[in-house]
């Protein structure tokens, strides 16, 4: 046994969790520590095909609502519902094998996305992520099982160099958020490679860090919750459902959206009985 190893023997423990998947092993650190790392299984192709989306689709955005808006409500480092602009390959990062094998073992039932957002870290600047919040923010409780999963594709590498993700380890375990000690001596960064995702509990506080490169860090954010939740732009009244299976549609939220009106409730649980 070499100094400072891992020991590996134990005695006393009645319980203990086992995984057989790289999978089950990301959903115990997720539970434990609230974070982990997720391989995507795209191929570097398309890795490079999904870093041109981003730009395109980001080009396309700023065109249609205008930089000058977009900045005066500190928008602009942002890419609302990229789901919406009906490329096929963002709907393929949503519904990512790996990704949704993953969160299946994370979350507890029926799971939705909630939102899909474009966010780019700007080099030498402040940007509206770069702050402590949680992916429910504003809120002061811990559940049991998570309620909601954050699962933030890497477009680019996050390294310490260019701002990769800080966390709290474990503290979507806690209601309060610590103090500015506890803060500088614990937080860390998740740094993983183009074409990974950082999954983390949504209660977990975490932050964008600085970027000090010469180049912008992008991302695609994805928050995944259980259907009491509304999303946070409606998704089935933007996307064309025509290519979605059944499994596809539930999770991009079809079977949730709210009754318009009595009848139309009837009509959803006549439906389901069918």
């Amino acid at each position: 046994m070499r100094a400072n190893s891992v020991p590996e023997s134990s005695y006393g423990i009645l319980l203990r969790d086992q995984t057989n998947s790289p999978f089950e092993a990301a959903a115990e650190e997720v539970r434990n520590l609230g974070y982990a790392v997720v391989d995507s299984g795209f191929t570097s192709a398309e890795i490079t095909e999904i870093a041109k989306a981003f730009d395109a689709a980001r080009n396309l955005y700023i065109a249609k609502y205008g930089e000058e808006r977009l900045s005066s409500i500190d928008e602009l480092n942002t890419v609302r519902s990229m789901l919406t602009q009906e490329n096929e390959i963002f709907r393929r990062i949503a519904l990512n094998d790996n990704l949704l094998s993953t969160l299946k073992l994370i979350m507890s039932g029926k799971f939705i996305i909630n939102q899909q957002n474009g966010i780019i870290n700007p080099p030498g600047k402040k940007y509206n992520q770069g702050a402590w919040h949680r992916d429910l923010p504003y809120q002061h409780f811990v559940s049991s099982r998570p309620l909601a999963v954050n699962a933030l594709y890497c477009v680019d590498d996050f390294t310490l160099e260019n701002g990769a993700t800080f966390v709290l380890p474990a503290s979507h375990k806690s209601e309060r958020f610590p103090s500015d000690s506890y803060v500088q001596k614990n937080a860390m960064q998740v740094q993983s490679k183009a074409g990974s995702y950082i999954v983390l509990d949504c209660m977990i506080f975490h932050s964008g860090g600085f970027n000090s490169t010469l180049s912008v860090r992008r991302a695609i954010n994805h928050v995944y919750n259980i259907p009491f939740f509304k999303q946070q732009i409606n998704l089935p009244a933007n996307v064309c459902a025509d290519h979605f299976t059944s499994d596809e549609r539930e999770i991009l939220g079809f079977n949730y959206v709210e009754p318009a009106s009595v009848e139309d409730y009837l009509r959803k649980r006549e439906a389901v009985k069918k």
